[in-house]
Formats: C-alpha cells, sequence, structure tokens
C-alpha cells in the first residue's frame, strides 16, 4: 500500500479526511489520530498546534483541498493575525480541557467493565463448583444455583433497558462453566425480551445453569469430535440422561427446569433429541434455551479454528437452521443482540478497525466499541460510543482478515464471552 499524501494545512477544508498518527495521540486535543474536518475550527486547533502539514486521504474525504493560495491569503495559516491566532490558542486549551474529560470518562467506563469482568469471573468459579459438587451435596449445589441465578434475574426485572457487555477475563478454562453462565446469560437476556414473567426467568436461568450437568460423564474425545461415529454420537446424546440423573437428588428443582435439562436438543421441526417432540409439544423454556445454546456453540465451540464470529453464528441461526427454533423465539433473539453484536470485528468510518464491546437495544447502530491503535497500550485502549464519537460502523469484519497483531489486541483470548446488566 502506498504512503497517503501531505498536504499543507492552509488547504484544508470541512471535508478533508486527515491523520494525525505521526504526531502521537497524547500531543494533540483531538479524540482520534484520523477523522474528517467538520469546522474551520478544528484547522485553526492545527495551526494552534504549530503544525504545516498534515497526512490526508483522498478517498475518505468528501470535498478537495483548497487550491493553493486560498486559505493563505485569508485564513488563519503564515498572514494570520494576532486576533485570530488568540482563537486558535483559546480553541486549542478548550479542546485539550475537553479531551482531559474524555480520557477520564473513558477510564472510569474501562474500571466498568473491569468489575464486571471481575463479577463474572467469580460467577463462572461459582458455576464450577456447583457442576462438580452436585452429586455429592444437590441440596446445597441447588441453593447456590438458585441464588446464583436469582441475583441475575433481579438485577434485570426491573431496569428500563439491558446492556450486552463483551467479557475480556483473563482465565485461560474456556470449559462447560463458561459455556454454562454464557447460555445462562444470554437465555435471560432473551426471556427478558419475550416478556417472560420473574418467576420463568429463575426457572430458565437454572435450567440454562444446569443444561449440559451430564457432560461430565461424557468422554472428552467424544465432546470435542465434531464428526462422530453412530455410536459416538449415541455416547454423546446420553449427556441427557446423565443430566437428569445428576440432579436428581435435588428435590426441590422444579419440573420447568428439568425440562429444560431434558429438552434443550429439541427441535422445532422434530428432528432433535433425544424424544423427537416437535413445534409446541417442546417446553417453552427448553426452546428459549435451545437458541442460547446453539448460539454460544457456534461462536465458542471446542475447536477454536470453526469458531463463528457472532454476526456470522447469527445468520447461520437464521439461513441455515431456521427450521430448528421456535421461530418468533429465534426472531427476537436477533433482534436483541443487535446489528452488531458484542465481539464483532468492524471497520469504522474513520478508517479504524474496533471491537464492539457493548450494545443496548435501544441503539442497535451505535454500539460502544474498542479501537485498535498500536500506539495507545491495550491497558490504555480507546473505548467509545459511537453516537458520542459521531462514527459509523461502515462493515463488520472477519478476524481471519485482520493482521494478528490487531486481533490480538482487541480479543486476545479468542472467546466470546458475555455479562448481561441492567441500565439505567
Amino acid at each position: 500500500m502506498s504512503a497517503l499524501p501531505r498536504l499543507a494545512i492552509d488547504r484544508l477544508q470541512p471535508g478533508v479526511f486527515i491523520s494525525l498518527g505521526d504526531l502521537g495521540w497524547i500531543h494533540h486535543p483531538f479524540l482520534l489520530n484520523a477523522f474528517r474536518i467538520v469546522s474551520d475550527k478544528q484547522i485553526q486547533v492545527l495551526h494552534g498546534l504549530g503544525l504545516t502539514e498534515v497526512t490526508w486521504d483522498p478517498a475518505r474525504s468528501t470535498a478537495e483541498p483548497l487550491p493553493v493560495t486560498a486559505r493563505g491569503e485569508n485564513g488563519a495559516g503564515e498572514g494570520a493575525g494576532e486576533e485570530d491566532m488568540d482563537f486558535a490558542a483559546a480553541a486549542l486549551a478548550g479542546m485539550l480541557d475537553e479531551k482531559q474529560r474524555r480520557i477520564e470518562r473513558v477510564r472510569a467506563q474501562r474500571d466498568v467493565f473491569a468489575r464486571r469482568e471481575r463479577e463474572y469471573e467469580s460467577e463462572a468459579a461459582s458455576i464450577a463448583d456447583i457442576l462438580r459438587t452436585f452429586a455429592a451435596r444437590p441440596a446445597d449445589a441447588h441453593g447456590d444455583a438458585s441464588a446464583l441465578v436469582g441475583r441475575v434475574v433481579d438485577g434485570l426485572m426491573d431496569a428500563p433497558s439491558v446492556a450486552i457487555h463483551l467479557v475480556n477475563q483473563k482465565s485461560r478454562d474456556s470449559g462447560l462453566a463458561f459455556h454454562s453462565l454464557n447460555v445462562m446469560v444470554l437465555t435471560l437476556l432473551l426471556g427478558k425480551a419475550v416478556g417472560l414473567t420473574a418467576e420463568e426467568m429463575r426457572q430458565a436461568g437454572l435450567g440454562a445453569l444446569l443444561h449440559d450437568a451430564g457432560k461430565g460423564e461424557i468422554p472428552p474425545r467424544i465432546l470435542r469430535t465434531p464428526q462422530r461415529t453412530p455410536p459416538e454420537e449415541e455416547f454423546y446424546r446420553a449427556h441427557i440422561g446423565y443430566g437428569i440423573k445428576a440432579v436428581a437428588g435435588a428435590r426441590n428443582l422444579s419440573v420447568a427446569a428439568k425440562n429444560v435439562i431434558a429438552c434443550h436438543h429439541e427441535r422445532w421441526d422434530g428432528t432433535g433429541f433425544p424424544n423427537k417432540l416437535a413445534g409446541e409439544r417442546i417446553p417453552r423454556l427448553a426452546r428459549v434455551v435451545a437458541i442460547a445454546n446453539r448460539y454460544d456453540n457456534l461462536c465458542n465451540p471446542y475447536d477454536v479454528k470453526r469458531a463463528l464470529t457472532p454476526a456470522e453464528a447469527l445468520a447461520q441461526l437464521f439461513k441455515k437452521e431456521a427450521a430448528h427454533f421456535d421461530p418468533d423465539l429465534l426472531q427476537r433473539f436477533i433482534k436483541t443482540m443487535g446489528v452488531y453484536p458484542p465481539g464483532s470485528f468492524v471497520a469504522l468510518s474513520n478508517g479504524a478497525t474496533g471491537l464492539v464491546i457493548e450494545t443496548d437495544p435501544a441503539r442497535l447502530l451505535s454500539p460502544t466499541v474498542m479501537l485498535h491503535d498500536a500506539e495507545i497500550p491495550r491497558s490504555e485502549a480507546l473505548v467509545m460510543d459511537l453516537k458520542e464519537a459521531e462514527l459509523a460502523i461502515e462493515a463488520v469484519v472477519s478476524p481471519a482478515s485482520l493482521p494478528l497483531a490487531v486481533v490480538e489486541y482487541l480479543a486476545p483470548r479468542g472467546r466470546v464471552d458475555y455479562y448481561v446488566e441492567g441500565s439505567a
């Protein structure tokens, strides 16, 4: 790729797309290193920085640069008067103050995200303990599971909206506990969207948390095999029966939660297992969990090379597997996850690459995105609401098409895990 051309500051006008990457993000007052000029004030600030030229991108510009002499004769360039330069200095100072306030807001937002990730880690550890101890201490494990689900449900039921946050937790354990937590989170997200009652949410969440309780009896080799032989598939399907057996000692576990364990692999078209139930014969809560379970399995398979991006997973559900799921629930799930689900790599209107880390169903086109910038340490990465930053997503991109350094900066774990939280 050829280097972008340089352009004299005096030739800038609104609509010209420029880059200040060679200056360094901390040395200028603008929010981004690359952006489209929108006002003469921005040009005056560039003069106030003492710059004489910048890199510009003709392809991303919506206006041509001014002729060579136009701004030099009457702009804030070489012939600018003292009043103009004072204005540039004032504008520069104001923008630097605003940038510092923005940095503080970003830092506070990162602190919130870090708290959520710690909570996610804690919940996953609790689920691992619950699944390990169910057979030996079923009453205690059931109580712990109910309390965990109840905490999440109570936080969601009264919230006017729900924010879905991508979790970049540090654990390398990508096993059953994280899958169970993901499926529970996605189940409750969909359950709220379709208007489940608080009690239905608790039973759906509990069933989702325990839906794969029987997989501990299945050899890992069989679980990890994408193409199973008929005997291997039969052994794999036995995890349903093992799951029912695993929770049998929890005498207070509801029939609704047990039905989720028994029926989360049944399909709307009758091709599922173990009983080939079809349509509304499948318990409704099991139909909700089935969608959440399949989505997480597509995003986080045992073989990471087979993982789909969130957008690809939604497309797979809608275009290739729609017959397997309750059509109304599937439509609501796709709408709830959004146009750009958390975990999506995106190309932005300023030329940057980002990772969607939070979405709100009320603002589907303007999620919160972490931006890649090699000049900024990942621990200080820019996190911004696209609506506030006046940026737009131009395309969803596959991580396979991106440089490895960009992928590792934005998503070092290669997994898609979620935390869901009510928002005011």
